[in-house]
């Protein structure tokens, strides 16, 4: 896979926004609002850790797939743009040694 994939899927969502067709799940979603998308992204994020939790990778692939779809919902609909995504990863990518330090607890205070 490339990420043409996803800037197709993407490009697709942003074609449903701005040209609503009937019985379109895409259109549905924006219809009913950000509530609507954000619930949607939370059920699909859950179930791609139960998936994971339960080692089944066939279901974890369809779960991520959910998932990401629904981000790329969440994404039209806040105005985020894929590129952003891509340059903030690349960003990422180039980092080495950012583990985060974590501090201490003391549990008997």
């Amino acid at each position: 896979m490339t990420d043409s994939v996803l800037n197709a899927l993407y490009q697709t969502v942003i074609n449903r926004k701005e040209n609503p067709k009937e019985g379109s799940y895409t259109c549905y979603l924006f219809e009913k609002g950000l509530d609507k998308i954000l619930k949607k992204v939370g059920e699909e994020c859950s179930e791609t850790i139960i998936a994971a939790k339960n080692g089944d990778n066939k279901e974890t692939i369809l779960e991520i797939s959910d998932l990401m779809y629904h981000l790329m919902v969440m994404m039209v609909d806040q105005g985020i743009k894929i590129d952003d995504i891509y340059a903030e990863l690349e960003k990422r990518s180039e980092k080495t040694g950012n583990l985060k330090q974590f501090h201490q607890v003391d549990k008997n205070t």
